[in-house]
């Protein structure tokens, strides 16, 4: 396949170690990003506030 090609000489591992945590992180976004779109479990009735969360999402995931 091409990917063979392209990882010549590097170690390429298949496994399903990481795949939970993977995962998990996709299902976090997906849950904590749903208030961009009006979804009745994560919808903002507030700019002010659908700022503040999506600042803290955002300061959580990518400053720790």
């Amino acid at each position: 396949p091409l990917y063979e090609s392209r990882l010549k000489g590097k170690l390429h591992v298949i496994s399903k170690r990481y795949t939970q945590r993977i995962e998990r992180h996709n299902l976090n976004l997906r849950q904590h990003l749903a208030r961009l779109g009006r979804k009745s479990l994560s919808f903002s009735k507030s700019v002010e506030l659908h700022d503040k969360v999506i600042g803290h999402y955002l300061n959580i995931k990518h400053y720790q």
